[in-house]
């Protein structure tokens, strides 16, 4: 059982910062790609972000250029750091991982208002 506990969401203004973690309870090496999704209100959760064990990266055409995925595999950990942040940016921040299944952690609220 893997879980993935995420920190660092916030209520900032547009055009701020914010870096999100998410701490695994495993190894993450030898996990599956991790990556950071969002959810906003009354919309589908999407991808914003992947990582694989080899560093490999892959992002949202939303996000590119705004967005840093990376992971520091000693720490268990993989980060999200969010500049020039807009108001659709909003959402509920999941950190995700595959091992044999999905996990998923609790969330993290990022609100940035405008």
């Amino acid at each position: 059982q893997v879980q993935l506990v995420e920190s660092g969401g916030g209520l900032v203004q547009a055009g701020e910062s914010l870096r999100l973690s998410c701490a695994a309870s495993e190894l993450i090496l030898g996990l599956g790609d991790m990556g950071w999704y969002r959810q906003a209100p009354g919309k589908q959760r999407e991808l914003v972000a992947t990582i694989g064990r080899g560093g490999t990266t892959n992002y949202a055409d939303s996000v590119k250029g705004r967005f840093t995925i990376s992971r520091d595999n000693a720490k268990n950990t993989i980060y999200l750091q969010m500049n020039s942040l807009k108001p659709e940016d909003t959402a509920v921040y999941y950190c995700n991982t595959f091992l044999f299944r999905a996990y998923w952690g609790q969330g993290t609220q990022v609100t940035v208002s405008s």
